[in-house]
């Protein structure tokens, strides 16, 4: 019975039994624990029950919250509770297991959220594939990558040379595409350590040289011996590509280079400079790379490109102006 005011008449309070006052808190206490742990097996289960069910792609942008990470996987029915995984996260970063790692994360539903949360507190993003082609320039991958949606082209050439990250960024795939060197072509350079006197990025940048003169395969080795021996005479290497990729530009049959632009300065010149350019001018591929630690011995000192991508070599300059005034020829009788 309550009075006037609302409030428990005294006597009653008072005579409440103290063991029950005493009690209850501990009574609440065990059911609550009992029910939360029912609570939480049943939250923290597999959103899914089909051992088939397709992943689902979750975007973790820098800086994101682990509620809007959340809330994010409950409403692609990736998780159950976004409560749940809000109480697990912040618990495991009590544990020091770490804060919710940016990129792009492909998740199975079929898993229990501590799963799911450790793969995004570990950082296990997907590896996005892709396919650099042998002769490719910077400029060109980047072009390539804008294509495919990952990013922006400039973003891809300001940190070309750069190393750290993640997953689907310029800095990821540039870590990417150095590992692959890492495992490809390294240690074909470290087997040529006693033989070979060029270094790690003289290495790479003649073997672009190399991969954007030959066309054919079976040439590579003999235009490497080319080189090699200019570079023993302290001859200029004098290749066009070089030009081109200072420049930005591209020569075609019809429209060559010109004597202008072979003359114009750039770092890449190497008619202009002397020696290897200070960088590589394309991607090389395996095959520039061998050839380059195992060129031909030669005393072969210039080549022209003929029509069919194969080239003239000669060992004086004299000949040289031959092979290319007939090759000039034969281009000319064929437009008749």
């Amino acid at each position: 019975m309550k009075s006037r005011t609302g409030e428990l008449p005294l006597k009653l309070v008072q005579t409440t039994p103290k063991w029950l006052l005493i009690s209850t808190p501990i009574a609440l206490l065990a059911l609550l624990a009992g029910g939360g742990t029912l609570w939480w097996n049943s939250v923290s289960a597999p959103a899914s029950g089909d051992p088939n069910a397709q992943t689902i792609q979750i975007q973790v942008k820098p800086g994101a919250s682990a509620q809007a990470i959340g809330q994010e996987l409950e409403a692609k029915g990736v998780i159950k509770s976004q409560l749940a995984w809000k109480l697990w996260t912040n618990w495991q970063a009590r544990q020091g297991k770490g804060s919710p790692q940016k990129g792009t994360y492909e998740i199975a539903p079929n898993q229990p959220l501590t799963a799911v949360a450790a793969q995004i507190l570990e950082g296990k993003v997907i590896q996005s594939g892709f396919t650099i082609r042998e002769g490719w320039n910077i400029k060109q991958m980047g072009e390539y990558f804008e294509k495919q949606g990952l990013f922006k082209a400039a973003d891809f050439v300001a940190v070309a040379y750069k190393v750290p990250a993640e997953t689907i960024t310029p800095e990821g795939v540039v870590t990417q595409m150095l590992k692959q060197f890492e495992q490809v072509a390294l240690p074909e350079y470290q087997k040529a350590a006693a033989t070979n006197k060029l270094t790690l990025l003289e290495w790479v940048s003649l073997s672009s040289i190399v991969e954007k003169e030959a066309v054919v395969a079976e040439e590579r080795a003999r235009i490497a011996g080319v080189f090699t021996t200019r570079l023993a005479k302290n001859m200029r290497l004098e290749s066009d590509p070089t030009v081109e990729y200072g420049l930005g530009i591209k020569q075609t049959a019809d429209r060559p280079l010109t004597f202008a632009e072979v003359k114009r300065p750039n770092p890449y010149n190497t008619y202009m400079n002397a020696g290897i350019p200070p960088g590589p001018i394309a991607s090389p591929g395996i095959g520039s790379l061998k050839a380059v630690l195992n060129p031909d011995s030669t005393d072969l000192l210039f080549f022209v490109a003929k029509y069919d991508g194969t080239h003239i070599f000669s060992k004086t300059l004299s000949e040289h102006v031959a092979a290319t005034q007939a090759i000039r020829r034969q281009r000319q009788a064929g437009q008749k």
